[in-house]
Order: C-alpha cells, then structure tokens, then sequence
C-alpha cells in the first residue's frame, strides 16, 4: 500500500477563490476538501479564509492522517525509522536465519558505520528513495569502491528493506529498483607455485607458521578452518583432513559452507603436521593443531601479520592468505575434475568453482579440434599427413624389426587395464588416496616418514 498524496488547487467560486485539497488515498481513491476561502492580504486572515502556508499546513495534516475531518490511513511502515529496520533486520538474521557469528558481525559492522551515518538512524523508511540510492552508489563508485563492495551495499539495503515489508507491510523495496553493477572477473589468481610455498615456508618465524602455511598452500582450508583443526580431524590411515568447523570472531562454528568437508592429505602437508604432532605438548584427539602458548586459538592478526613477515623474508610477491588457498585451488583442478574440486574446496556453487577452469591442463586441445575439422572437411591433419607418408627403405626395416620384437615379448597388463578390470570385478576403489597421490606427485615427490599410519 503507497501513502497518501495530493496538492493545492485554487478554485473560483461565486463568493471568490478557494482552496481545494486534492489527495489520492493509499487505496488508490480521489477526494477533494475544501479547505477555506483564499486569503492574499498582509493582515490576519478571518474566519473561513487561509493564507497559503496554512492550506499547505492543512493539507499536509490531511496526507498524514492528522486531520479529524477527514479520515486516511497512514501508509504501512511510514512510522518506522531506518535505524529499527536495520536492527530487526540484524535480529532475523541471527536468531531466526541462524546466520554465522562472523557474518552477523559483519552485517552489523557495515550497518553502523556506513548506512546509518548515510541515511540516518531516525530517518522515515519512507523517505529513502531509489534515487537516494543510486546517489549513494554512485558516490562510492567514485571513491574507488569495487563494484563487488558497491553490489553488497546494494544487497544489504535491499535485505532491509524486504525485511520491512513482511513485518511492517512497507509498501515497496526502493533498493529493489536499483541495478547491480557489473562484476567483471579476469580470472586470474595471486598464487604460489610448490617451489614458492616451500620457499614461504622455511622463512616461517616457528615450524609451526610453516606448517600452517603448507597446510594451507596444499589442502586449500580457510584461516578460521586451520585454527579450528583439531588432531582428531587428521585422518592418517585414510590420509584426509576432516574440515568440521571454523574460528571466527572468538568462538568455533561450523565451516562457510554449513557443512562437514574431507580434502585429500597429500604427503607434504602430512609431513608438515607430521613434525607438529612431535611435540611435547597438545598432541591429543582433542587438543587444536596449531596452538599459541597456552595451547588456545592463535590470534587472527597476529598470525597475518607473521605471514606477511615470512613473505617478505622470503623475497615473495605480497599476496592475501586466502590466496593460499586459491593456490591449492589452482593446482586441484589440474589433477581432478571440477566437481570433485568443487567438494574439496568447500563451495557451495559449481559457478565459483568455475573460476579455476581456464587452469585446467588442455594440452591436446588443438589436435582434437584439428581433427574434427579434418573429419568433417575431408582434409587431413599434420599428423595425419605425416603418418601417412611413404616409408623409405631404412624405415621398412626399422619397422619390420619392430614388429618382430613386439611380437616375441609376452603380453602384459598395463596399468590402467589392471585398474580397469579391479573396478569391473568390483573390488572396491579408495578415490581419496588416489586423489592424495596425483596431488602429492604434481607438487613433487613426497617425503616419507614413519608416523602412524600415514606413511603407508
């Protein structure tokens, strides 16, 4: 339901002009009041007669359903300020969507210190406008802001305001109005390469920094997940690391994705955690992976900091921690399928997974094409060209020779024949250490160690 409009209009009667309201009703009806007879001179009007700040005043009384005389509804939600409908926003999100801590935290952080100040804690959601909006947008645009930071700005206001209609029937969303600006990814990544996040690591302050930074580098957990780890999460027969929660603001929850993840356990980061599991202390099921002094979570900023130390120790591009994990990233989908990436990594949707695609190895990918183009046009390929060509007499007898010592060596299975017909008489497949292995190899050879059962 929209609120109550309408404007001034001065008729000519028989006995002189008047003031007439004309107010369309948030029901959409027409009404007309008259309101008393125009007065144009400098003194005080009598009786029956207003001067044109007092038919405006009149009626504004009228539109805001203050006039006794003339009976209109106030619109839905006129009377909430934005200030409440952020704050019961802020309450739906946590007690009943049951939101993250951390992202909670981070709504109300962004609530307060930027859309309050902008649009007022006391403001009439009714005056916030679509345009206000835009103007907004724009000016943070123009600051520098990323479209990606504008777009979210966007979707918070828009949340409040949807909020607002359900609870206090608003009329309409003004940020639903609003275009999104365009996101425009490159696809490329900061990362390491092995041989750098090895480099990162033996510039580490402690083995305990250069453990986390491999385990990072090469499982792809997120900082939070990696202080939450506990020893119990290390599954060394199996050679996996169960990624069950995640630290965030001062207190453990479940992981981004609200959802228990395993990700393979690829021999350098099993001989990272191999070193840790050595130590005097805190090495129990129950006790964290990587601990400060007291065996406690280590601190947020204080591990970033001592990362961006090691970096620099280390003579290393300056990149985020998170790209650790965009660098594990970047090598999975060179050994398995996006889906199976997609499960590693923890995400939620297949189209963020996609980012990585143009990683994927396609080193065939010209002949393949160059060979159904032959195909359909009736030309052969270079290689099919060549093959193709006569052989010289040398050549005849190369091959011929050939021919006679493949022939007299027994036939044997290869490989993958003797993988094919396991999985055709049902044996039972382990992908997870296969997945750990061509991870494992694709960094370079692992380092074997006797610990418990990993090593096997």
């Amino acid at each position: 339901m929209r609120a109550a409009t309408g404007f001034l209009r001065v008729v000519d009667r028989a006995d002189g002009p008047v003031y007439n309201a004309q107010v369309r009703t948030p029901d959409r009806r027409r009404l007309q009041r008259r309101l008393g007879k125009v007065w144009t001179k400098r003194s005080r009007p009598p009786d029956g007669y207003l001067t044109r700040g007092q038919a405006e005043a009149k009626l504004q009384a009228i539109l805001s359903g203050n006039d006794p005389d003339v009976l209109i509804e106030p619109a839905p939600g006129s009377g909430v300020t934005f200030g409440a409908a952020g704050r019961e926003w802020l309450r739906y999100c946590e007690r009943d969507r049951k939101l993250r801590p951390s992202t909670v935290k981070e709504y109300r952080r962004e609530l307060e210190r930027k859309l309050l100040p902008e649009f007022g804690d006391d403001s009439p959601l009714g005056s916030i406008t679509s345009k206000g909006i835009e103007h907004y947008l724009s000016r943070l645009a123009a600051d520098g802001l990323s479209d990606r930071t504008v777009n979210k700005r966007l979707q918070q206001l828009g949340a409040i305001f949807k909020r607002a209609q359900r609870v206090y029937g608003l009329a309409s969303n003004p940020a639903a109005k609003v275009e999104r600006r365009p996101e425009r990814r490159s696809g490329d990544f900061n990362v390491l390469d092995p041989a750098e996040v090895e480099l990162l690591a033996a510039n580490a302050a402690n083995p305990q920094d250069a453990a986390l930074f491999t385990v990072a580098a090469f499982s792809g957990l997120r900082l939070g997940e990696l202080l939450a780890l506990r020893w119990a999460d290390v599954d060394w027969t199996l050679h996996l690391i169960h990624v069950r929660r995640s630290f965030t603001y001062g207190s453990e929850g479940a992981p981004k994705s609200g959802k228990v993840r395993s990700v393979p356990l690829v021999d350098q980061a099993a001989a990272a955690l191999d070193g840790l599991s050595r130590r005097k202390r805190w090495t129990g099921d129950a006790n964290l992976v990587f601990v400060n002094a007291v065996g406690e979570h280590l601190e947020r900023s204080t591990m970033r900091r001592r990362y961006v130390k090691a970096l620099k120790a280390a003579g290393l591009k300056r990149i985020r921690f998170h790209d650790l994990r965009h660098t594990f990233a970047t090598l999975a989908v060179q050994a398995f399928p996006l889906s199976d990436v997609k499960a590693y990594i923890g995400h939620a949707d297949i189209g963020t997974t996609m980012r990585y695609v143009h990683h994927v190895p396609r080193n065939d990918a010209a002949d393949r094409l160059t060979a159904l183009i032959g195909c359909a046009t009736g030309a052969p390929s270079a290689d099919t060209a060549e093959a193709e060509k006569p052989e010289t007499a040398s050549e005849q007898g190369l091959s011929a020779a050939s021919t006679r010592a493949r022939t007299s060596r027994p036939r044997t299975s290869s490989p993958g024949t003797r993988a094919a017909r396991r999985s055709s008489s049902g044996a039972p497949s382990r992908p997870p250490a296969a997945h750990r292995r061509t991870l494992s190899s694709a960094l370079r050879p692992g380092v074997r160690s006797d610990r418990r059962a990993w090593s096997g």
